[in-house]
């Protein structure tokens, strides 16, 4: 078998697992946010934090409760890991300094996962435990919690209520999250992941020094890892470790962990709103963008541009040859096109034109099909403006789930589309303008702008995945990443909650010949439309700069 079909095949058994799935688990996260009935370990967590799961919160009061949940989070983690060196079960790792752990708290309570460390040389059992895998099931939850809520604005009429953040929050975790993850963890313990609590071992000699492997509770952590759309690996390598991804099988399947549960909110969303057709829509827009990404990027990796490519079988430098091209190729944009950031091979190695394209899959928002919530909500966001765009076309005030899309809301909308590609292009044009930024590039030229570019992409988007070349851990990257990650992610909220508010305040306008109707082909096509149109137009010259040039060049 080629490596070619071995690839197609693959992304076949994928979709075909997804499809599996896709149902039953739409359907279960759909009762678990519609029901008014609460579990006793929930109520024993409502008590001990003080909350009333039973009131309703106006969108202010629901960011209020998101922002100060995460704010703590990010208090938290970041004392647990200044505290190390004095902590139980540390493996004799001192404290992380003071920019580092700041941008590690940020990383995990943003979802977003960034390392500016190697993990198995500066983290101890509990920070990975207690601090990184708590905040992989907390941060992915107010994710998902967040888009419910949009949900609820679009369902709900006549009331600016949107459901309550601590009965969404806790319900995410317990009945979503966390019994994913003991499965996922099962499994992967099964196929060769490590799961204990040992501590460091000699394990020999390697050019010329002593080897050296610690273990830990590493396969609980890869499932909430790619559930939870987080990507913090363990170990420096990530999903690159066979330690964390053992065999062929066990990537195909991680693959298939962070893209169940984006996928999968559609089918929620459709039946919150009384129409599982409108799920599809937003479905076949996220698969449709998703498949042509992997077609793209199979394509530039396969291309056999000399005699040592053509013997490998394609572009093999970076990746793992128990894991090939193919499976690669899908694991990267898949990775890059949500928001989990774990690799199994490294982009930097990635031909041109295929790094450019990990890099654009970011810039689309992450919304094909994107994190857990924020890809629906990223990609209704979209939908906002698509509809926005085909009202200005026939001349109509344009309408979305029955709610009219006024200047208020269009507003929301806008922000919310300008606020991440200002932190990419500034932050960016700021690193390239300054001496000192530039020292931590490994290459100059093209490729070293596309370090750089790529490291703000993916901390303003909030994916967490590097190109493995820029050494990211300095003062100034540590800072302004870990800025430009808080921001990237909660900026963003403000608008999807208060566009969230404006839409439940209203009343349903019913349908008309004249209507819009967005359960159907023509706006799937629209809205992919849309999302690569405005995507080209805010990005492309900085990709002219660095893939483009690059993989033009080559």
């Amino acid at each position: 078998m080629g490596p070619v079909l071995a690839g197609v095949l693959q992304l076949l058994a994928l979709i075909a697992a997804l499809a599996l799935a896709y149902v039953p688990l739409g359907n279960h996260m759909a009762k678990v946010y519609s029901s008014d009935k609460h579990w006793r370990v929930e109520k024993w967590i409502y008590k001990g934090i003080g909350a009333d799961p039973n009131t309703e919160m106006r969108w202010p009061a629901y960011l209020r409760g998101v922002l100060a949940f995460s704010a703590v989070g990010v208090l938290f983690l970041y004392l647990l890991q200044r505290l190390q060196g004095v902590l139980p079960g540390s493996l004799g790792f001192k404290a992380i300094d003071p920019d580092q752990a700041f941008n590690t708290a940020a990383s995990f309570v943003t979802n977003t996962n960034w390392q500016s460390y190697y993990g198995e040389q500066a983290m101890g059992h509990v920070v990975q435990t207690a601090g990184l895998a708590v905040q992989n099931f907390v941060s992915a939850a107010v994710g998902i919690a967040v888009a419910v809520a949009l949900v609820r604005g679009f369902a709900r009429s006549r009331t600016g209520e949107l459901g309550n953040f601590w009965s969404d929050l806790v319900r995410g975790v317990t009945r979503i999250l966390l019994p994913l993850s003991v499965v996922a963890a099962i499994v992967l313990v099964a196929c060769g992941a490590i799961q204990n609590f040992s501590g460091i071992h000699e394990v020999g000699q390697f050019m010329g020094g002593d080897q050296q492997w610690n273990g830990g509770a590493v396969a609980s952590q890869e499932a909430i890892k790619e559930i939870g759309t987080n990507g913090g690996g363990y170990f420096n390598a990530n999903s690159a470790h066979p330690f964390e991804n053992p065999t062929p099988f066990t990537n195909l399947f991680e693959i298939f962990l962070l893209l169940v549960i984006p996928f999968a909110l559609t089918r929620t969303f459709g039946i919150m709103v009384g129409s599982v057709k409108q799920g599809y829509a937003i479905l076949a827009t996220m698969g449709t963008i998703w498949v042509g990404f992997i077609a793209l990027m199979m394509w530039t990796e396969f291309a056999h541009h000399g005699p040592a490519l053509q013997m490998a079988g394609g572009a093999m430098e970076g990746k793992e040859t128990r894991i090939g091209v193919g499976a690669s190729s899908i694991f990267a944009v898949s990775t890059t096109l949500t928001s989990t950031g774990a690799v199994d091979s490294f982009h930097s190695s990635f031909t041109g034109l295929g790094g450019g394209i990990t890099m654009l899959g970011m810039q689309l928002g992450e919304i094909a099909p994107g994190g857990t919530g924020s890809g629906l909500y990223g990609m209704l966001i979209m939908a906002v403006i698509a509809v926005f765009i085909a009202g200005l076309m026939v001349g109509r005030t344009p309408e979305y789930l029955g709610k009219k899309i006024g200047t208020r809301e269009i507003k929301f909308a806008a922000c919310y589309i300008l606020i991440t590609p200002a932190l990419v292009l500034i932050f960016t044009a700021v690193a390239m303008a300054l001496p000192t930024p530039g020292h931590s590039m490994t290459n100059s030229g093209a490729h070293g702008f596309s370090e750089i570019l790529y490291a703000y992409t993916s901390a303003s988007n909030n994916n967490g995945s590097a190109f493995a070349g820029l050494n990211a851990d300095t003062q100034w990257f540590n800072s302004t990443l870990g800025l430009a990650m808080i921001l990237g992610r909660f900026l963003p909220m403000v608008f999807v909650l208060a566009l969230a508010g404006s839409l439940a305040e209203q009343k349903p306008v019913p349908a008309t010949a004249g209507t819009l109707r967005t359960e159907k082909p023509l706006f799937t096509g629209l809205l992919v439309g849309a999302i690569l149109i405005i995507t080209g137009l805010t990005y492309f010259p900085a990709l002219a700069l660095g893939p483009l040039a690059e993989g033009l060049a080559s």
